[in-house]
């Protein structure tokens, strides 16, 4: 789809639009890590950083933002350092997203909502941190995230570290497998935990390559299966902080959550800032180190998408 059809609402920058125009390899970010997953300035180097990555790797990012109302498919150096400063931004899904535009607010978009995006705009692969799942307690909150129904409508490949440590993993992954979302993790047998390389899950699928993800992709491509593929890419090793620590830190978190009476959207941006709290910074570290390789893996898998056409 080029720019002209995606109007009135949307703005593609140059360099995307020429890319996607030449069939070049892209790869989208998200930007509520920006707006709501990391302190300023942290957020605005982060985010500079990984689309440096990408660039490195041969593809082209393209950051997903609703600024003023329009929707930004790929921001510029200046946009994206006003939008790791705006205050009051909206949190965008699938369901607020025309809202945001229709209304002429700001937002970070979330998984779901940089899928819708990036699909329209006809890119296929989606670099993030982590995405939003089941959470603990969802027996009674019924508080499950609009990305795992996104992962089972819209045809993006999503590259993150797994679902968010602070969520159920076992019932996310539950849910993906009803929605026919397969889940691949790149290099390991069972499923990362997001800061943690490893889970108490066992990986459903397993790929040790972006070639070899791409050839996955192609034969769903081939016998028409539609929907999104998560590939769970653990976090450097020397980067993680193990899961028997995580797990003390965690509840912790959420004791905080529940005494405050946080639910919702807010539930994820009040754990994560908690657990930059509780862990004095290496979450942070942690989360920083684990985009970049999500980010370095998607460009590739990008590419290798572009060389099987």
């Amino acid at each position: 789809m080029t720019a002209m059809s995606l109007n009135p609402f949307t703005d593609i920058a140059p360099e995307v639009s020429q890319a996607l125009d030449q069939g070049k390899p892209v790869v989208a970010l998200e930007s509520t890590i920006i707006t709501h997953g990391m302190p300023y300035p942290a957020n605005s180097r982060m985010a500079a950083d990984v689309e440096a990555i990408i660039i490195e790797e041969g593809a082209v990012p393209a950051t997903i933002a609703i600024v003023n109302g329009r929707l930004k498919i790929g921001l510029s150096a200046p946009e994206r350092e006003a939008l790791a400063q705006v205050t009051g931004a909206m949190k965008l899904s699938r369901a607020d997203l025309a809202f945001a535009l229709s209304e002429g607010r700001t937002g970070g978009t979330t998984v779901a909502a940089t899928m819708l995006a990036a699909h329209l705009a006809g890119i296929r692969v989606f670099a993030t941190g982590g995405i939003g799942g089941v959470h603990k307690g969802a027996e009674q909150s019924f508080d499950i995230s609009a990305d795992l129904e996104e992962l089972g409508r819209t045809p993006v490949i999503v590259v993150s570290a797994g679902a968010k440590a602070i969520l159920d993993i076992e019932k996310t992954l539950e849910v993906l497998e009803t929605k026919g979302v397969p889940v691949v993790v790149h290099g390991s047998d069972v499923l990362p935990a997001f800061w943690s390389r490893q889970s108490p899950v066992k990986a459903p699928l397993r790929l040790d390559s972006a070639e070899a993800i791409a050839r996955f992709q192609a034969a769903r491509d081939a016998i028409g299966v539609v929907g999104g593929m998560l590939i769970a890419n653990p976090i450097p090793e020397a980067s993680e902080i193990p899961a028997q620590i995580m797990e003390g830190h965690i509840r912790e978190a959420v004791a905080r959550a529940t005494k405050n009476g946080v639910t919702g959207k807010a539930v994820t941006p009040f754990l994560l800032a908690e657990m930059l709290d509780i862990t004095k910074g290496e979450s942070l570290k942690a989360n920083i180190a684990l985009v970049e390789n999500n980010a370095r893996l998607a460009a590739r898998i990008a590419i290798a998408l572009h060389g099987l056409r």
